[in-house]
C-alpha cells in the first residue's frame, strides 16, 4: 500500500466519508502542492427538515461538522508529519478578508475536491459529491507528500435542472451552468446570499446558514 492509499484508509477510519488526493499548482503553499481533500457527509434527516428556512438543528450540525473536519485535518497533518512530510491545513469554514470582504477562503475546497475526483460543482455553486450530492462539507490539507494516485476528474452532473434557482429566496443563484474556469460571479452572488441570510435568518445563528439549495438538489438522490 502506497502512502496515498495509507493516508486515505487512515482518514476513513477516523470518520471521513470520502478522501481524495490531487496535485495543485495554483496555491500559495510553497512546496506543498499535493492537496488532500476530506469530505464528511451531512445528516439526511437534519437536512430534510429544512423547508423554506434553515433550522436551529441544522445550524448546530453545520458547526459541529466543520469542527470535526478541522480535527480530521489536524490528524491528517500529524499523520503526514510523523512520516517526514510537511502539511498546511485549510480550515473547513473560514473566510480570509484581509483584502476586503470577498467570501473566499485560503483555497477553494470545492476545487481541490473536484481535482481529487470526489465529485464536481453544480450551477448552485455547491460541490456535488459523486455519491452524496450536495450534502457534504469539505476540508483540505496541503502537503509535500508525492501524488501517487491519479484521480479521474468528473464533469458537472447539472443537466436541465433549475430547482436550486427556483428555490433560492435571495436570487443569488444565476442559473448559469458551471464549467471549469468559469468565474464564481457568473454562477453565484455570495454577497446577495449572505445579506439575505443575515436579514431573514438572523434568529438562527445570526444568519450564518441557509441550506435550501442543498436540500432541494436532486444530486442527493443518487
Amino acid at each position: 500500500m502506497n502512502i496515498n492509499d495509507e493516508l486515505i484508509e487512515y482518514l476513513r477510519s477516523r470518520g471521513a466519508s470520502d478522501v481524495g488526493v490531487a496535485y495543485i499548482d495554483d496555491g500559495d503553499f510553497g512546496d506543498c502542492k499535493t492537496a488532500v481533500s476530506i469530505a464528511v457527509r451531512l445528516s439526511d434527516a437534519i437536512v430534510d427538515e429544512i423547508d423554506g428556512a434553515p433550522t436551529h438543528t441544522y445550524f448546530s450540525h453545520y458547526r459541529a461538522v466543520n469542527a470535526f473536519i478541522d480535527r480530521l485535518e489536524l490528524e491528517c497533518g500529524l499523520f503526514l508529519q510523523q512520516r517526514g512530510y510537511k502539511y498546511i491545513t485549510v480550515a473547513a469554514s473560514q473566510s480570509i478578508n484581509d483584502k476586503g470582504w470577498n467570501y473566499s477562503g485560503r483555497y477553494s475546497h470545492k476545487k481541490a475536491a473536484r481535482l481529487a475526483g470526489l465529485g464536481s460543482i453544480g450551477k448552485n455553486s455547491l460541490f456535488l459529491h459523486r455519491e452524496f450530492g450536495a450534502r457534504v462539507r469539505l476540508g483540505t490539507v496541503m502537503t509535500d507528500m508525492p501524488l501517487l494516485n491519479e484521480p479521474d476528474i468528473l464533469p458537472s452532473p447539472c443537466t436541465g435542472c433549475d430547482l436550486c434557482v427556483k428555490h433560492c429566496p435571495s436570487g443569488a443563484i444565476k442559473g448559469t451552468p458551471w464549467y471549469a474556469g468559469i468565474e464564481r460571479s457568473e454562477v453565484f452572488d455570495p454577497e446577495k446570499c449572505s445579506e439575505y441570510m443575515k436579514r431573514e435568518f438572523k434568529n438562527i445563528g445570526r444568519g450564518a446558514v441557509c441550506g435550501i439549495c442543498m436540500k432541494v438538489c436532486p444530486a442527493n438522490k443518487k
